[in-house]
């Protein structure tokens, strides 16, 4: 007897034209601080709401959703947090998430996916002025701030994957620095490391504040631009390109990793973080489903295999390169040696 084929069911339909809703609460809950609540011993609706400043009807309802979803758990004791969201999205946790929704959510981003039609037709981003790399876009100032839990647990298993020295000088540029964990885990590293960052103003100002908590705001300096028409220097042991090549196309990339090498001391190293999907760019998910991102809020951005990375090394003069999984991250590294 042969295996009943699966019949069709408009149920995957339906919950992908309601995404947003899933989108909505998980905001919302954010908002109203429920997953804390939760993981304070708030159980039932009425206290969850008392602790949120809320309705006991709207707390029971954005609960159930939120279980329906997978974010909360619900037993005949009420409502409890899954693993991650224990981890995530309960405020008091140091590794809490919740304030990246500032970013990842912000207008500007949701902006390109208006009319992802027309992004698709054109070939990128329907948003004037370049979109999110337009000229001094605050988008960065909000990516600076929200997103340091994310960048904290990649950020000090950089000096490592170089080979960074643990003393004696070492100099280090961070291009498009955002917060400056990056660049400021060498700096924490190495007691007599120093640290370039490059930016825009308003967003280096948020660097500059890492650096003064770090202590390390004597050995931190900045470079005010964008990273194609600054003057980088030279004489850098690392060269630092986090999630900053995705946004561009392939010789656009190449013109900036020909300067990159130029600043870079013989035997030095650009250290790339990025978004890397398999060559079948369909796995694994979230680094595949990247591109759809760059598609809509860059004019030619991708996120790009290893092997087009690579490509794009070579092509500028780097004698060869090395990807490696990070931990606590969906991201690769990539160390491209000079």
């Amino acid at each position: 007897m042969s295996a009943q084929t699966a019949q069709p069911s408009p149920e995957y339909f339906f919950a992908s034209a309601n995404a947003y809703q899933r989108t909505a609460a998980l905001k919302a809950a954010v908002e109203l601080e429920l997953f804390t609540a939760v993981a304070e011993g708030k159980r039932d609706a009425p206290s969850i709401a008392a602790r949120c400043g809320a309705s006991e009807r709207g707390a029971r309802i954005l609960a159930d959703f939120l279980v329906v979803n997978g974010f909360l758990t619900k037993d005949e004791g009420g409502y409890g947090l899954t693993q991650d969201s224990a981890v995530f999205l309960d405020k008091r946790s140091p590794a809490y998430m919740g304030g990246a929704l500032e970013f990842l959510l912000a207008p500007t981003l949701l902006k390109g996916f208006d009319d992802l039609a027309g992004a698709v037709r054109k070939g990128g981003t329907v948003i004037p002025e370049g979109g999110t790399v337009a000229a001094e876009n605050p988008l960065w100032v909000k990516f600076a701030r929200a997103m340091v839990p994310m960048a904290a647990p990649v950020a000090g298993q950089l000096p490592a994957l170089v080979g960074a020295p643990a003393e004696g000088k070492f100099k280090v540029l961070d291009i498009a620095a955002g917060h400056g964990l990056y660049g400021l885990a060498f700096a924490r590293h190495n007691p007599e490391a120093e640290v370039v960052a490059l930016d825009w103003p308003a967003v280096l100002e948020v660097a500059k504040e890492n650096a003064q908590r770090d202590g390390a705001a004597e050995r931190y300096s900045t470079i005010e631009g964008d990273a194609f028409g600054a003057e980088f220097g030279e004489g850098y042991d690392v060269v630092l390109l986090t999630n900053f090549l995705h946004h561009f196309d392939p010789p656009t990339c190449e013109t900036l990793l020909r300067k990159v090498r130029a600043a870079l001391k013989d035997g030095g190293a650009a250290l790339t973080l990025e978004f890397v999907p398999n060559e079948d760019r369909v796995t694994p998910p979230l680094s595949a489903a990247f591109s759809l991102t760059m598609l809509a809020g860059t004019p030619a951005g991708d996120a790009y295999t290893y092997p087009e990375l690579e490509r794009m090394f070579a092509d500028a003069g780097f004698s060869g390169s090395e990807a490696q999984q990070l931990h606590a991250s969906p991201q690769h590294a990539i160390v491209s040696r000079k």
